[in-house]
Protein backbone atom coordinates (compact mmCIF):
# COMPACT_ATOMS: atom_id res chain seq x y z
CA UNK A 1 0.00 0.00 0.00
CA UNK A 2 1.03 3.37 -0.71
CA UNK A 3 2.50 5.50 2.05
CA UNK A 4 3.21 8.96 -0.44
CA UNK A 5 1.27 12.05 0.88
CA UNK A 6 -1.51 13.20 -0.84
CA UNK A 7 -0.96 15.77 -3.09
CA UNK A 8 -3.01 18.92 -3.92
CA UNK A 9 -2.73 21.47 -7.50
CA UNK A 10 -3.93 25.36 -7.05
CA UNK A 11 -4.04 27.41 -9.65
CA UNK A 12 -4.87 31.12 -9.12
CA UNK A 13 -4.67 34.18 -11.15
CA UNK A 14 -2.75 36.36 -8.81
CA UNK A 15 0.31 36.52 -6.72
CA UNK A 16 0.51 33.76 -4.48
CA UNK A 17 2.03 35.98 -1.49
CA UNK A 18 -0.60 38.74 -1.73
CA UNK A 19 -3.87 36.21 -1.75
CA UNK A 20 -4.05 35.60 1.82
CA UNK A 21 -7.41 33.31 1.39
CA UNK A 22 -5.05 30.95 -1.00
CA UNK A 23 -2.36 31.21 1.03
CA UNK A 24 -4.46 30.16 4.41
CA UNK A 25 -6.03 27.03 2.46
CA UNK A 26 -2.83 25.58 1.04
CA UNK A 27 -0.91 26.38 4.10
CA UNK A 28 -3.72 24.13 5.80
CA UNK A 29 -3.36 21.56 3.80
CA UNK A 30 0.12 21.26 4.22
CA UNK A 31 -0.51 21.36 8.17
CA UNK A 32 -2.20 18.42 7.52
CA UNK A 33 -0.01 16.46 5.59
CA UNK A 34 -0.88 17.45 2.45
CA UNK A 35 2.28 18.38 -0.60
CA UNK A 36 0.71 21.56 -2.21
CA UNK A 37 1.81 23.21 -5.31
CA UNK A 38 0.33 26.44 -6.29
CA UNK A 39 0.41 27.60 -10.03
CA UNK A 40 0.11 31.44 -10.21
CA UNK A 41 1.47 34.48 -12.08
CA UNK A 42 5.10 35.68 -11.99
CA UNK A 43 6.71 39.36 -11.55
CA UNK A 44 9.48 40.39 -13.66
CA UNK A 45 11.72 40.23 -10.81
CA UNK A 46 10.54 36.84 -9.88
CA UNK A 47 11.89 33.20 -10.72
CA UNK A 48 10.15 30.84 -11.93
CA UNK A 49 9.62 28.39 -8.65
CA UNK A 50 9.74 29.67 -4.89
CA UNK A 51 8.91 27.89 -1.84
CA UNK A 52 6.45 29.54 0.49
CA UNK A 53 5.99 28.18 4.26
CA UNK A 54 6.57 24.58 2.44
CA UNK A 55 4.28 25.32 -0.28
CA UNK A 56 5.58 25.22 -3.72
CA UNK A 57 5.18 27.82 -6.25
CA UNK A 58 5.03 27.63 -9.59
CA UNK A 59 5.10 31.17 -11.16
CA UNK A 60 3.92 31.40 -14.90
CA UNK A 61 5.32 33.80 -16.64
CA UNK A 62 2.45 36.43 -16.86
CA UNK A 63 1.86 39.63 -14.78
CA UNK A 64 -1.21 41.74 -13.58
CA UNK A 65 -2.27 44.62 -15.87
CA UNK A 66 -3.79 46.29 -12.92
CA UNK A 67 -5.91 49.03 -13.86
CA UNK A 68 -6.21 48.05 -17.78
CA UNK A 69 -8.71 48.27 -20.22
CA UNK A 70 -11.06 45.42 -20.74
CA UNK A 71 -8.84 43.62 -24.00
CA UNK A 72 -5.79 43.50 -22.03
CA UNK A 73 -7.78 41.83 -18.66
CA UNK A 74 -9.13 39.33 -21.45
CA UNK A 75 -5.63 38.54 -22.90
CA UNK A 76 -3.82 38.15 -19.89
CA UNK A 77 -6.58 35.93 -18.59
CA UNK A 78 -6.76 33.91 -21.57
CA UNK A 79 -2.33 33.64 -21.79
CA UNK A 80 -2.60 32.65 -18.09
CA UNK A 81 -5.66 29.90 -18.62
CA UNK A 82 -3.46 28.49 -21.28
CA UNK A 83 -0.25 28.26 -19.33
CA UNK A 84 -1.40 26.62 -16.16
CA UNK A 85 -3.87 24.07 -17.95
CA UNK A 86 -0.07 23.20 -19.64
CA UNK A 87 1.96 23.40 -16.48
CA UNK A 88 -0.70 21.53 -14.26
CA UNK A 89 -0.92 18.89 -16.84
CA UNK A 90 2.89 18.27 -17.04
CA UNK A 91 3.33 18.17 -13.40
CA UNK A 92 0.81 15.63 -12.90
CA UNK A 93 2.49 13.27 -15.00
CA UNK A 94 4.99 13.11 -12.06
CA UNK A 95 3.02 14.55 -9.17
CA UNK A 96 -0.28 12.27 -9.36
CA UNK A 97 -2.64 14.84 -7.83
CA UNK A 98 -5.22 13.73 -5.28
CA UNK A 99 -7.03 17.04 -5.70
CA UNK A 100 -7.03 20.38 -8.13
CA UNK A 101 -8.34 23.56 -6.49
CA UNK A 102 -8.93 26.36 -8.99
CA UNK A 103 -9.45 29.97 -7.50
CA UNK A 104 -11.44 32.83 -9.26
CA UNK A 105 -11.54 35.53 -10.58
CA UNK A 106 -12.16 34.20 -13.91
CA UNK A 107 -14.22 31.47 -13.04
CA UNK A 108 -13.91 29.83 -16.58
CA UNK A 109 -9.56 29.51 -15.26
CA UNK A 110 -10.97 25.93 -14.20
CA UNK A 111 -10.83 24.98 -17.74
CA UNK A 112 -7.55 24.97 -17.23
CA UNK A 113 -8.02 21.77 -14.89
CA UNK A 114 -9.82 20.13 -17.55
CA UNK A 115 -7.05 17.53 -18.77
CA UNK A 116 -6.74 16.82 -14.89
CA UNK A 117 -10.54 16.59 -14.22
CA UNK A 118 -10.67 13.80 -17.27
CA UNK A 119 -7.79 12.42 -15.58
CA UNK A 120 -9.80 11.08 -12.27
CA UNK A 121 -8.71 14.77 -10.08
CA UNK A 122 -11.40 15.41 -8.48
CA UNK A 123 -11.96 19.65 -8.68
CA UNK A 124 -12.82 22.35 -6.40
CA UNK A 125 -13.80 25.79 -7.34
CA UNK A 126 -13.16 28.24 -5.25
CA UNK A 127 -15.40 31.40 -6.61
CA UNK A 128 -13.74 34.45 -3.92
CA UNK A 129 -16.23 36.80 -6.38
CA UNK A 130 -19.71 37.09 -8.17
CA UNK A 131 -17.71 37.34 -11.53
CA UNK A 132 -20.91 39.02 -13.71
CA UNK A 133 -21.49 41.58 -11.28
CA UNK A 134 -17.30 42.12 -11.03
CA UNK A 135 -18.17 43.03 -14.68
CA UNK A 136 -20.32 45.07 -14.40
CA UNK A 137 -18.85 47.20 -11.97
CA UNK A 138 -15.69 47.12 -13.33
CA UNK A 139 -16.20 48.10 -17.19
CA UNK A 140 -19.61 49.73 -16.90
CA UNK A 141 -18.85 50.52 -20.38
CA UNK A 142 -19.04 47.27 -21.94
CA UNK A 143 -21.86 45.73 -19.94
CA UNK A 144 -24.90 45.21 -21.46
CA UNK A 145 -27.46 42.65 -21.47
CA UNK A 146 -25.86 40.17 -23.94
CA UNK A 147 -22.20 40.68 -21.78
CA UNK A 148 -24.54 39.74 -18.79
CA UNK A 149 -25.89 36.71 -19.87
CA UNK A 150 -22.61 35.15 -21.35
CA UNK A 151 -20.85 35.78 -18.04
CA UNK A 152 -23.62 33.79 -16.29
CA UNK A 153 -22.89 31.28 -18.69
CA UNK A 154 -19.55 30.83 -18.29
CA UNK A 155 -20.14 30.98 -14.50
CA UNK A 156 -22.66 27.85 -14.93
CA UNK A 157 -20.22 25.89 -16.94
CA UNK A 158 -17.34 26.70 -14.88
CA UNK A 159 -19.44 25.43 -11.96
CA UNK A 160 -20.84 22.14 -13.81
CA UNK A 161 -16.80 21.43 -14.46
CA UNK A 162 -16.46 21.32 -10.40
CA UNK A 163 -16.97 18.52 -8.36
CA UNK A 164 -17.71 21.05 -5.49
CA UNK A 165 -17.63 24.66 -4.80
CA UNK A 166 -16.44 26.77 -2.56
CA UNK A 167 -17.75 30.96 -1.95
CA UNK A 168 -17.16 33.31 0.88
CA UNK A 169 -19.89 34.30 2.46
CA UNK A 170 -23.61 33.14 2.65
CA UNK A 171 -24.81 36.01 0.67
CA UNK A 172 -22.80 35.45 -2.34
CA UNK A 173 -23.80 31.24 -1.59
CA UNK A 174 -27.84 32.44 -2.10
CA UNK A 175 -27.17 33.99 -5.46
CA UNK A 176 -25.63 30.59 -6.38
CA UNK A 177 -28.54 28.52 -5.01
CA UNK A 178 -30.95 31.04 -6.87
CA UNK A 179 -29.01 30.50 -10.26
CA UNK A 180 -29.61 26.34 -9.68
CA UNK A 181 -26.42 25.61 -8.44
CA UNK A 182 -27.27 22.42 -6.55
CA UNK A 183 -26.76 22.96 -2.21
CA UNK A 184 -25.31 19.46 -1.72
CA UNK A 185 -22.42 20.80 -3.96
CA UNK A 186 -22.11 24.33 -2.36
CA UNK A 187 -20.19 24.95 0.89
CA UNK A 188 -19.53 28.76 2.69
CA UNK A 189 -15.76 29.32 3.72
CA UNK A 190 -15.45 32.63 4.76
CA UNK A 191 -12.45 34.69 3.99
CA UNK A 192 -11.80 35.34 7.94
CA UNK A 193 -8.65 36.00 9.04
CA UNK A 194 -6.09 33.63 10.33
CA UNK A 195 -5.58 34.51 14.70
CA UNK A 196 -2.37 32.96 14.75
CA UNK A 197 -1.20 35.96 12.31
CA UNK A 198 -3.50 38.74 13.30
CA UNK A 199 -2.65 37.82 17.52
CA UNK A 200 -3.14 41.04 19.04
CA UNK A 201 -1.09 39.40 22.35
CA UNK A 202 1.43 39.04 20.09
CA UNK A 203 2.23 42.72 19.70
CA UNK A 204 2.19 45.79 21.25
CA UNK A 205 -0.75 47.45 20.59
CA UNK A 206 -0.34 51.15 21.23
CA UNK A 207 -3.74 52.65 23.56
CA UNK A 208 -6.19 54.82 21.80
CA UNK A 209 -4.26 57.85 20.65
CA UNK A 210 -1.84 57.47 23.15
CA UNK A 211 0.25 60.41 21.79
CA UNK A 212 -2.94 62.59 21.26
CA UNK A 213 -3.09 62.42 17.47
CA UNK A 214 -5.82 60.03 16.10
CA UNK A 215 -4.24 57.95 13.50
CA UNK A 216 -6.19 56.04 11.57
CA UNK A 217 -4.94 52.72 9.22
CA UNK A 218 -5.67 51.46 5.81
CA UNK A 219 -4.54 48.32 4.58
CA UNK A 220 -5.73 46.91 1.08
CA UNK A 221 -5.97 48.05 -2.66
CA UNK A 222 -6.44 51.50 -4.08
CA UNK A 223 -9.20 51.24 -6.11
CA UNK A 224 -12.03 52.61 -6.64
CA UNK A 225 -13.76 50.05 -5.56
CA UNK A 226 -13.20 51.11 -1.76
CA UNK A 227 -13.81 54.69 -1.27
CA UNK A 228 -10.92 56.48 -0.55
CA UNK A 229 -11.90 59.22 -1.94
CA UNK A 230 -14.78 59.98 0.89
CA UNK A 231 -12.15 58.57 3.51
CA UNK A 232 -9.74 61.39 2.51
CA UNK A 233 -12.76 64.10 2.31
CA UNK A 234 -13.87 63.24 5.69
CA UNK A 235 -10.56 63.81 7.13
CA UNK A 236 -10.76 67.37 5.56
CA UNK A 237 -14.05 67.73 7.00
CA UNK A 238 -12.77 66.33 10.54
CA UNK A 239 -9.86 68.53 10.05
CA UNK A 240 -12.25 71.53 9.38
CA UNK A 241 -14.71 71.20 12.51
CA UNK A 242 -12.69 69.71 14.71
CA UNK A 243 -8.81 71.83 14.60
CA UNK A 244 -7.91 70.81 18.07
CA UNK A 245 -7.90 67.22 17.14
CA UNK A 246 -4.57 66.00 15.29
CA UNK A 247 -5.05 63.40 12.94
CA UNK A 248 -2.80 61.05 10.81
CA UNK A 249 -4.01 58.29 8.29
CA UNK A 250 -1.93 55.71 6.27
CA UNK A 251 -3.12 53.98 2.83
CA UNK A 252 -1.10 50.21 2.81
CA UNK A 253 -1.30 49.50 -0.68
CA UNK A 254 -0.95 49.47 -4.18
CA UNK A 255 -3.52 50.14 -7.35
CA UNK A 256 -4.32 52.14 -9.61
CA UNK A 257 -6.11 55.21 -7.64
CA UNK A 258 -3.01 55.66 -6.41
CA UNK A 259 -1.74 59.56 -8.23
CA UNK A 260 -5.52 60.39 -7.77
CA UNK A 261 -6.11 60.04 -4.19
CA UNK A 262 -2.60 61.92 -3.40
CA UNK A 263 -3.92 64.82 -6.30
CA UNK A 264 -6.95 64.98 -3.90
CA UNK A 265 -5.44 64.82 -0.42
CA UNK A 266 -2.98 67.82 -1.88
CA UNK A 267 -6.54 69.70 -3.18
CA UNK A 268 -7.80 69.10 -0.07
CA UNK A 269 -5.03 70.42 2.02
CA UNK A 270 -4.34 67.78 3.59
CA UNK A 271 -1.35 66.19 2.33
CA UNK A 272 0.62 65.97 5.48
CA UNK A 273 -1.22 64.52 7.33
CA UNK A 274 -1.99 61.34 5.14
CA UNK A 275 0.93 58.52 3.50
CA UNK A 276 0.46 56.42 1.01
CA UNK A 277 4.11 54.23 1.98
CA UNK A 278 2.77 51.48 -0.83
CA UNK A 279 2.23 47.53 -0.41
CA UNK A 280 3.22 45.92 2.52
CA UNK A 281 3.77 41.91 3.08
CA UNK A 282 0.95 40.25 4.89
CA UNK A 283 3.08 39.66 7.63
CA UNK A 284 3.89 43.10 8.42
CA UNK A 285 0.03 44.25 8.47
CA UNK A 286 -0.69 43.21 12.58
CA UNK A 287 2.20 45.30 13.37
CA UNK A 288 0.87 48.42 11.61
CA UNK A 289 -2.72 47.77 12.75
CA UNK A 290 -1.64 47.22 16.10
CA UNK A 291 0.26 50.82 15.72
CA UNK A 292 -2.66 52.91 14.86
CA UNK A 293 -5.83 53.74 16.52
CA UNK A 294 -8.75 53.07 14.27
CA UNK A 295 -9.14 50.83 11.09
CA UNK A 296 -11.56 52.06 8.42
CA UNK A 297 -13.01 49.60 5.77
CA UNK A 298 -14.56 51.84 2.96
CA UNK A 299 -16.12 50.25 0.34
CA UNK A 300 -18.29 51.80 -2.79
CA UNK A 301 -21.91 50.08 -2.76
CA UNK A 302 -22.88 48.40 -6.11
CA UNK A 303 -24.25 44.98 -6.95
CA UNK A 304 -20.90 43.43 -6.73
CA UNK A 305 -19.98 45.10 -3.90
CA UNK A 306 -22.75 44.61 -2.13
CA UNK A 307 -22.35 40.78 -1.32
CA UNK A 308 -18.68 40.95 -0.58
CA UNK A 309 -17.15 41.15 2.99
CA UNK A 310 -14.24 43.18 3.61
CA UNK A 311 -11.59 40.89 5.18
CA UNK A 312 -9.77 44.09 5.89
CA UNK A 313 -12.51 45.23 8.84
CA UNK A 314 -11.98 41.43 9.88
CA UNK A 315 -8.23 41.90 10.32
CA UNK A 316 -8.30 45.42 12.30
CA UNK A 317 -11.09 43.95 14.71
CA UNK A 318 -8.93 40.85 15.22
CA UNK A 319 -6.14 43.51 16.18
CA UNK A 320 -9.07 44.77 19.24
CA UNK A 321 -8.79 47.74 17.00
CA UNK A 322 -12.19 50.13 16.49
CA UNK A 323 -13.68 49.35 13.34
CA UNK A 324 -15.44 51.85 10.50
CA UNK A 325 -17.00 49.94 8.01
CA UNK A 326 -19.53 50.88 4.90
CA UNK A 327 -22.95 49.92 5.70
CA UNK A 328 -23.47 46.86 3.61
CA UNK A 329 -25.72 44.32 3.20
CA UNK A 330 -23.11 41.75 4.34
CA UNK A 331 -21.36 43.87 7.04
CA UNK A 332 -24.77 44.21 8.59
CA UNK A 333 -25.82 40.56 8.03
CA UNK A 334 -22.78 39.38 9.93
CA UNK A 335 -22.36 41.91 12.58
CA UNK A 336 -24.75 43.74 15.04
CA UNK A 337 -25.49 47.04 15.78
CA UNK A 338 -23.40 46.76 19.05
CA UNK A 339 -20.18 45.91 17.39
CA UNK A 340 -17.85 47.90 14.73
CA UNK A 341 -19.66 50.89 13.78
CA UNK A 342 -20.77 51.65 10.05
CA UNK A 343 -21.57 54.81 7.93
CA UNK A 344 -23.94 55.21 4.88
CA UNK A 345 -21.56 54.16 1.88
CA UNK A 346 -20.33 57.80 -0.19
CA UNK A 347 -21.68 59.61 2.71
CA UNK A 348 -18.52 62.10 3.70
CA UNK A 349 -20.71 63.54 6.82
CA UNK A 350 -21.91 60.24 8.17
CA UNK A 351 -18.20 59.32 8.08
CA UNK A 352 -16.49 61.73 9.75
CA UNK A 353 -19.02 61.63 12.36
CA UNK A 354 -18.54 57.55 12.53
CA UNK A 355 -14.56 58.56 13.23
CA UNK A 356 -15.53 61.11 15.84
CA UNK A 357 -18.22 58.92 17.66
CA UNK A 358 -15.41 56.51 18.05
CA UNK A 359 -13.03 59.23 19.81
CA UNK A 360 -15.52 60.96 21.58
CA UNK A 361 -17.05 57.92 23.75
CA UNK A 362 -14.08 55.98 25.48
CA UNK A 363 -16.74 53.82 26.79
CA UNK A 364 -18.86 52.87 23.77
CA UNK A 365 -15.75 52.45 21.89
CA UNK A 366 -14.04 49.88 24.38
CA UNK A 367 -17.53 47.80 24.55
CA UNK A 368 -17.34 47.93 20.64
CA UNK A 369 -13.88 46.71 20.20
CA UNK A 370 -14.76 43.54 22.39
CA UNK A 371 -18.05 42.65 20.98
CA UNK A 372 -16.47 42.95 17.43
CA UNK A 373 -13.42 41.10 18.97
CA UNK A 374 -15.56 38.34 20.10
CA UNK A 375 -17.65 37.92 17.00
CA UNK A 376 -14.52 37.91 14.71
CA UNK A 377 -13.16 34.98 17.26
CA UNK A 378 -16.34 33.11 16.15
CA UNK A 379 -16.10 33.82 12.31
CA UNK A 380 -12.34 32.63 12.31
CA UNK A 381 -10.02 31.15 9.89
CA UNK A 382 -9.35 28.11 12.78
CA UNK A 383 -13.12 27.68 12.71
CA UNK A 384 -13.59 27.75 9.21
CA UNK A 385 -10.65 25.16 8.72
CA UNK A 386 -12.85 22.45 9.96
CA UNK A 387 -15.07 22.83 6.82
CA UNK A 388 -12.75 23.60 4.57
CA UNK A 389 -10.73 19.81 5.04
CA UNK A 390 -14.26 18.25 5.51
CA UNK A 391 -14.66 19.81 1.71
CA UNK A 392 -11.33 18.54 0.91
CA UNK A 393 -11.93 14.92 2.34
CA UNK A 394 -15.02 14.01 0.96
CA UNK A 395 -13.98 15.23 -2.82
CA UNK A 396 -10.38 12.90 -2.01
CA UNK A 397 -12.98 9.87 -0.98
CA UNK A 398 -15.19 10.65 -3.81
CA UNK A 399 -18.25 11.12 -1.83
CA UNK A 400 -20.96 14.03 -0.56
CA UNK A 401 -22.45 12.02 2.19
CA UNK A 402 -20.62 13.36 5.17
CA UNK A 403 -21.81 17.10 5.34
Amino acid sequence: MSTRPRRACMIVHAYYEEDPRVRREAETLVANGWEVDVFGLRRADEGPRATVACVTLHRLPVGRHQGAGLPVYLAEYGAFLVRAMLAATRAHRHRRYDLLEVHSLPDYLVFAGLPLKLAGVPVLLDLHEAMPEFFRTRFPKAANPISYRLLLLQEKLSIAIANEVLTVNEPLAERLRSLGVDGDRLTVILNSPDLGLFDADAHFVRPFMADGTLRIVYTGALTPTYELDVVLRAIATIVAERPDLPIDATFYGRGDAAESLQALAAELGIADRVAFPGRIPIEEVPAVIAASDLGVAPTRLDPFTGMSLSTKLLEYAAMRKPVVASRLPTVERYFAPDTLVTYEPGNVADLARAVLRLVDDPAGRDARVEATGRRVDELSWSRQTRSYLAVVDRMVRGGRGDR
